[in-house]
């Protein structure tokens, strides 16, 4: 009895006190299984093994024997010498990755993690507050899209840059994931421009509610639908919808991806050894966004796609920042301090006096349009760009001659 501690002494004693009272029938021995919160078959059992046995019969077996599924030692010790050595900053579901793919280790994550907080290499997590219901997702791919950016050390020192991440709400598949040097007109268009000639037009697109998507005449209230900034003017044009998010917790889907990028793009980044950003966009590019959908992407509840294809020829232009413009009588161009001036057009003498569009384009080129005609190309210097001109009518030409004979 000296080997038994104080607490399975206890029950056992109660156990007894139990089988007793039904032996002396002041009990049913389905009262007794109630009583000791057992099924009647191991309640059964129970008096079974005391006729035969005894009070020693109402001990766990399984006390003092060492449990056949015990990992040895030395697997304990090799596990914790490669969190310290070389993934000390990974998270533990990323670490378990680690260990049961490239290490070959058969352990399980629960068993990870405690090892792990039990060598007080890893926190503890707060308790989670207040439950809340979370928005369901939209059946169909392309239904609605989220874009955002979260600023970060992605390399691990003391610089910060924006990682810009577009996700489909129906499967949180990554449709685009670049570093760029801050969030911005340009950079979000950019992205857009990627998406939309990839995967199709989508339905609409959740947002923040940053000065580059909407314009807020006053802190707190609802945005200005009507004032477009130069986002949700190339977006009305593809007809894509742009939905404003009032708190953080209503993009909670794209809040909780991003803590996943933030716990896992980082190591990976360092165990790879690319400390740039362009490297690392070529990583993000050809290796990591494909391994991240694999990992985390879910099916969608329907089949099918609200993906429209994009027969738009003149993206280039929606992607671009649009400033309208009056042309002077010697039919020039004031535009950011440069003089574009347009030559003289077949189809019209003289454009002086005539608004016209200045594209900013996405690569840093100008180009004034005026209806669907372009009428001069510049570089960002303001010089004209005639040859690229006459290559860009040449291809139109070509594409509209392909499509009426098709």
């Amino acid at each position: 009895m000296l080997h038994y501690s104080e607490a399975p002494v206890e029950r056992a004693m109660k156990v007894q006190e139990v089988i007793l009272r039904a032996v002396a029938k002041k009990i049913t021995w389905i009262q007794a299984a109630e009583i000791l919160g057992v099924s009647p078959r191991h309640m059964r059992r129970w008096k079974e093994k005391y006729e035969q046995f005894g009070f020693h019969a109402l001990f766990d077996g399984r006390r003092g024997k060492t449990s056949p599924r015990r990992v040895p030692a030395a697997v304990l010790d090799e596990v914790l010498r490669l969190y310290r050595e070389q993934y000390f900053d990974l998270n533990v579901k990323h670490f378990h990755e680690k260990l049961t793919q490239q290490h070959g280790f058969r352990v399980s994550y629960t068993w990870t993690k405690g090892v792990l907080q039990g060598a007080g290499l890893v926190s503890r997590q707060p308790r989670r507050g207040a439950h809340r219901k979370r928005r369901a997702r939209r059946p169909l791919p392309g239904m609605m899209l989220h874009i955002d950016a979260s600023q970060h050390q992605w390399f691990g020192d003391e610089r910060w840059y924006d990682l810009i991440v577009i996700l489909d709400d129906a499967t949180s598949e990554i449709y685009y994931a670049q570093l760029v040097e801050q969030e911005s007109t340009r950079t979000v268009l950019r992205a857009l421009r990627q998406v939309v000639e990839e995967q199709g037009l989508c339905c609409s697109l959740y947002s923040d509610r940053a000065s580059h998507f909407f314009l807020t005449p006053k802190a707190g209230e609802p945005v200005d639908r009507q004032a477009l900034t130069q986002v949700g003017r190339a977006l009305r044009e593809l007809g894509i919808q742009l939905i404003p998010a009032y708190s953080p917790q209503a993009r909670g889907r794209s809040e909780r991806s991003f803590r996943t990028w933030q716990g896992r793009l980082p190591q990976e980044l360092r165990l790879r050894g690319i400390s740039t950003m362009e490297a690392a966009n070529t990583y993000l590019r050809e290796t990591y966004t494909a391994e991240f959908n694999q990992r985390f992407s879910v099916a969608a509840a329907e089949e099918g796609t609200a993906f429209v294809p994009c027969t738009r020829t003149d993206l280039e232009r929606v992607f671009c920042l649009q400033h309208e413009r009056v042309v002077a009588r010697d039919n020039t161009v004031s535009f950011a301090r440069l003089s574009l001036q347009i030559e003289r057009q077949r189809w019209r003498g003289t454009l002086a006096g005539c608004r016209v569009i200045v594209y900013e384009h996405l690569d840093g080129t100008l180009s004034v349009g005026f209806g669907a005609h372009v009428v001069g190309r510049y570089s960002a210097d303001g010089r004209p760009l005639e040859a690229e001109v006459r290559q860009d009518e040449a291809v139109a030409k070509l594409k509209a001659t392909r499509r009426r004979a098709a």
